[in-house]
């Protein structure tokens, strides 16, 4: 699904697969000394592309999504001395596998709070599945996405995207919502203190402004 959707958004894709031996410098590059100038030049990894899967990322330790944090927040990396700008627009998208608990690790909270949103995906019913094996059992093969539009199209609606009107009643609801995660006893749900362990951040509030914008943005709304 992700790699079709980097498809029709007509940018660099990239695929890394976490797994418990990975290096930080499988992600995001490495200086390599070239013996021929007699000098390090920098080798950059998948991170520097458009679209970027980070496949089972619980299957990779903290040092490894340590890596990731500076991209993700900075839309940066540092290597060395160096620090790189990443291509724009970037995303991030990871998959996390519920059922094998043996060789994973529970994600940092700043790694898991750098992401705008989280799908879970259950099965599919009984005539999507039917559909999957059409599709996979064609004779013509797999449909191939097309690209609908541009790299630059997107960084374009982002900027549309921040202009959209966003009332002050929607950021009083925004702040109650991540407030209940918080203190949820002082919003009448004392039940569910024991079931948080820590309360949304600040960047959960940017994120539900920024998530519903986009949405009113979608729906060809100026609100």
């Amino acid at each position: 699904a992700i790699n079709s959707l980097s498809q029709t958004l007509g940018g660099s894709f990239s695929r890394v697969q976490f797994t418990p031996d990975l290096l930080p410098s499988d992600v995001i590059g490495t200086q390599i000394y070239n013996m021929k100038d007699h000098a390090f030049e920098t080798k950059q990894g998948p991170i520097f592309s458009n679209f970027v899967l980070a496949d089972e990322i619980n299957r990779a330790p903290a040092k490894v999504q340590s890596a990731l944090l500076e991209a993700m927040q900075e839309r940066q990396v540092t290597i060395g001395e160096e620090s790189y700008p990443l291509p724009k627009p970037f995303l991030v998208m990871a998959t996390q596998n519920p059922v094998e608990q043996e060789g994973t690790y529970p994600l940092p909270e700043a790694q898991v709070d750098r992401f705008l949103l989280k799908v879970v995906i259950g099965y599919p019913t009984k005539n999507e599945e039917q559909q999957i094996i059409r599709a996979n059992l064609s004779p013509s093969g797999m449909p191939k996405p097309k690209a609908v539009v541009k790299p630059k199209d997107i960084v374009q609606a982002r900027q549309l995207v921040k202009e959209i009107y966003l009332d002050e009643k929607i950021e009083r609801y925004i702040v109650d919502l991540v407030f209940a995660t918080r203190e949820p006893g002082q919003y009448g749900m004392g039940h569910l203190t024991q079931l948080i362990n820590f309360g949304a951040s600040p960047r959960a509030s940017i994120g539900l402004g920024v998530a519903s914008k986009a949405h009113a943005f979608l729906n060809h709304r100026g609100f």
